[in-house]
């Protein structure tokens, strides 16, 4: 007899786990499996940005133990550029803004967190909801019958099948899901290829007074990227290689640590190589985001070039967007043309995040141009200065936080106010908060129960939740009727909607959240579980609870 659950997730790394993490916490059961026989031990993404700990934060992950396990930013906030490790030191940058000035747009600054420590702390959250991840059992094909999927699974003792009304496919780069339900790739599928070379070290004392997360080693002979997953004990060399005339054979573990010797710039340094992997950079977006009841989320629906940390964090938001939307279709509450809009949303920002992670990524050969070129006889002088430049113009790369926290859906599960978007001249590092529909709700800091909390911290995953002031009695009383009354048409359940009255459930001294929200004193806004805003009444209008209904059945399909 099949194995018979509301939702399979095949995959169990961050955005897997993070799927599985906001169903549960709505009340969705779901089983989450995973090839592998254990976690991920080995270093891959290792930025975690401002937005994926803010869905963090919602989902109840330990933030204590999040905290613990990042990078400081003494350690790991800037990237040099570097002859060799050991040698000189051509130019340096920031790498994103980890200070305390940014409290301002975010409770929750990015930060450097390798995710085989990552991970672990997701497993954490999962089991305390009751679920686990099934290591060794791997998804080998579905076929969809009728409002069921039945998928079959490979594990350690034979061939189960179970049967889910949803499958999502979280299952990384080169996911079978996606090959199996026949969605094509676009983009670039190669765009250079890699060997990942792990070992483990303690080089604080190389590095000495210049501690950074990446390093670009120049010296002929010596072009690569070191990765600071921890100065004290865990590296990654990243070392180009040509997959047309070389052989993965010609990598073992001899030639992998003369190549980081090499980079290095010393033969002092003592270290362990654990784990070597070839990859190909590319810069992919699915062509479509669903298949029938299949649903493909983080790397299985877009791949990214590494320049710019995009990927995991992409992938979290994808798991953060599509899990509200299958929690209200199983709790009744939303048809499944609500599903649609999943697509509609994140297929556009995953383009944009491809597109600039490959800008990054192409201009990055700058500084290798600048350190070839003869500058025309211009002399030492005119070359440090070449290189100088060219190290500068990637700040962009390195400074993102508009396009972290600036994400704003301009179409799918939301009513466009006729308000423009922010005028900005560079929308990658530029961020204005707004509540205009689609846009990520506004932080600021406010009081509740005489404590200082993010405004981001008053929203349930598993409702809707109307803002408005002690002024819009008419919001409050049309949220209450809207979110309390009868079933909807065709049975739908009706939508669960939570009220925050600005000067009775929370304070907000500054006038910061009210004047960022942009309504007046009897306006309202109405964001969804995702903490995006769904619809905005700047002013209060003659039948709130008539436009507030109104509102509802547009964004939320019976």
């Amino acid at each position: 007899m099949a194995i018979d659950v509301p939702v399979l997730i095949v995959g169990g790394g961050p955005v897997g786990l993070m799927s599985a993490i906001l169903l549960r916490r709505q009340g969705v059961a779901c089983r989450v499996i995973e090839r592998r026989h254990e976690p991920q031990r080995a270093p891959a993404a290792h930025v975690v940005n401002a937005r994926t700990f803010e869905i963090c934060r919602a989902a109840g992950v330990d933030m204590d133990a999040v905290a613990a396990a990042c990078k400081p930013p003494a350690d790991a906030g800037r990237v040099l550029w570097v002859t060799t490790l050991a040698g000189e030191e051509l130019g340096r940058l920031p790498f994103e803004r980890q200070g305390d000035d940014v409290l301002d747009v975010t409770p929750t600054p990015l930060r450097n967190l390798s995710q085989h420590c990552f991970e672990p702390i997701l497993h954490a959250t999962l089991e305390r909801l009751g679920g686990e991840v099934r290591f060794g059992e791997e998804w080998e094909s579905a076929e969809e019958k009728g409002d069921r999927v039945v998928s079959r699974i490979r594990t350690v003792t034979g061939t189960i099948e179970i049967e889910s009304r949803w499958l999502v496919a979280a299952d990384g780069a080169a996911s079978r899901v996606r090959k199996s339900a026949g969605v094509e790739m676009l983009g670039p599928g190669r765009l250079q290829s890699f060997v990942m070379i792990h070992f483990e070290a303690n080089l604080r004392g190389l590095v000495g007074e210049r501690p950074g997360v990446l390093y670009w080693t120049t010296a002929p002979g010596a072009t690569g990227t070191f990765v600071a997953h921890d100065i004290d004990s865990t590296w990654v060399y990243m070392h180009p290689w040509d997959s047309d005339r070389e052989s993965e054979s010609d990598y073992g573990e001899e030639a992998c640590s003369a190549i980081v010797r090499r980079a290095l710039g010393t033969g002092a340094a003592r270290f362990a190589i654990r784990t070597i992997r070839p990859w190909t950079m590319t810069a992919q977006v699915a062509a479509s985001y669903r298949a029938g009841r299949t649903f493909l989320v983080g790397d299985s629906a877009h791949r990214f070039p590494p320049t710019g940390g995009l990927g995991l964090n992409t992938g979290v938001q994808d798991a953060h967007n599509l899990a509200w939307k299958i929690a209200a279709v199983e709790r009744g509450w939303a048809g499944e043309a609500l599903l649609e809009t999943y697509e509609t949303e994140r297929r556009p920002t995953a383009q944009r995040n491809a597109d600039v992670s490959l800008a990054n990524a192409a201009r990055l050969l700058d500084v290798y141009q600048a350190l070839a070129g003869d500058g025309d006889g211009d002399g030492d002088e005119g070359r440090r200065a070449r290189i100088a430049g060219a190290i500068a113009n990637q700040a962009e790369h390195f400074d993102m936080l508009g396009l972290q926290l600036g994400v704003a859906y301009e179409e799918g599960a939301l009513l466009d106010d006729g308000t423009p978007p922010p005028a900005l001249a560079n929308p990658v590092r530029e961020l204005v908060q707004t509540a205009r529909p689609g846009a990520r709700v506004p932080h600021a800091w406010v009081e509740r129960a005489e404590a200082r909390v993010s405004s981001l911290d008053l929203f349930a995953l598993d409702r809707f939740t109307l803002v408005t002031t002690g002024a819009g009695a008419a919001w409050i009383d049309a949220a209450a009727r809207v979110g309390m009354g009868a079933s909807r048409s065709g049975g739908a359940a009706r939508v669960p909607i939570d009220r925050v009255v600005i000067g009775r459930d929370v304070l907000d001294p500054s006038g910061r959240w009210t004047e960022l929200l942009g309504i007046a004193p009897d306006g309202a806004v109405l964001v969804r579980p995702d903490q995006h805003v769904a619809w905005r009444a700047p002013r209060g209008v003659p039948d709130a609870y008539g436009a507030l209904a109104r509102a509802i059945d547009a964004i939320v399909p019976a």
